[in-house]
């Protein structure tokens, strides 16, 4: 098969050209033209075009970038982005973001049979293409396999090669696209070498059989006096409406009043002034309805007028 995914074509016995979106085999592959209508038809039976679909007979490396600065250890992606002028068709680039040379192989495994896709070293801050599919037809790909032994001059540790298996699904293109290094086109960027999570064992089981008070302590002790009104709050509260001041200021107040009952406070005192009384109003109904709540009553009339409300934990 001399076409490849990209290729632009004209049909020999029609009038009709479009870009190569399919491989169907060995004979026969799917052309798109202008009305995004997939044709199949024998390779035997269409021309490539000189002059176009250049992007797809380009090289398979695209020239680095020479490293500069720090050396990076980490940075290995895929990257999928669509074709420049076959819109149906994405492209997959290994993006090497790293200072090593990575030495790569890919795989593409379809049930119990495997294909090698592509191999070749990819250098420092260097690109690679190495697949093309539709994506419509992505319930179709095969998983690929991707390994890789990194390599420099440079005096550094040895690192573990790279062996991830990809099976793309739906949602890892529902993100919005972002600008891809080097290509400069925007599409989706999947991480190979995501730095592994390590867990401290220890730490895990000191977490589940720490007491419960000393789980509690993490909660910050909060003020015993705590002024509600919304200048206190925020800084953007003139272009707040009234809902969304109530409830700002509902929400500290049961911030407030949880973190009072964890740390064992015998009393909190909430400023929330006389004005039209609505903020009064809503949080006695709620402090009417909490367990935790022993009594609450107008904190001292002559330093807060009726503007507070003092709570009394149980």
């Amino acid at each position: 098969m001399r076409y490849k995914l990209g290729d632009f074509v004209r049909f020999v016995d029609e009038k009709l050209e479009g870009y190569v979106t399919r491989i169907i085999d060995e004979q026969m592959i799917g052309v798109t033209v202008e009305d995004d209508f997939e044709i199949p038809v024998l390779a035997s039976k269409v021309t490539y075009v000189h002059g176009h679909g250049a992007e797809s007979h380009d090289e398979e490396y695209i020239a680095e970038l020479k490293p500069v600065g720090e050396f990076k250890s980490k940075g290995v992606h895929i990257a999928v982005v669509a074709d420049a002028k076959a819109q149906a068709l994405v492209h997959l680039y290994i993006i090497n973001e790293t200072s090593y040379q990575l030495l790569t192989s890919v795989t593409a495994q379809q049930q119990k049979d495997f294909k090698g896709e592509f191999s070749g070293i990819i250098e420092a801050n260097g690109v690679a293409k190495i697949y093309s599919a539709k994506l419509s037809d992505l319930q179709l790909w095969p998983k690929l396999i991707f390994q890789g032994l990194f390599y420099t001059r440079q005096n550094q540790p040895s690192v573990s090669p790279l062996n991830v298996s990809e099976q793309f699904k739906a949602k890892d293109f529902s993100g919005a696209k972002k600008l891809v290094p080097y290509i400069k086109q925007l599409g989706w960027m999947i991480q190979l070498d995501e730095p592994e999570l390590i867990i401290d064992a220890e730490k895990l089981k000191e977490s589940f059989f720490k007491p419960a008070e000393e789980k509690a302590q993490t909660v910050a002790k909060p003020v015993s006096e705590l002024d509600l009104h919304i200048e206190k709050l925020r800084d953007d509260h003139q272009f707040l409406s009234s809902s969304e001041i109530l409830n700002i200021q509902t929400d500290h107040f049961k911030k407030a009043l949880d973190a009072a009952i964890v740390h064992q406070m015998p009393d909190i005192t909430f400023i929330h002034g006389t004005g039209n009384g609505i903020l009064k109003h809503e949080l006695h109904k709620l402090l009417s309805k909490h367990p935790k709540v022993q009594t609450f009553m107008d904190a001292r009339k002559e330093k807060f007028g009726y503007g507070a409300t003092k709570v009394v934990l149980k």
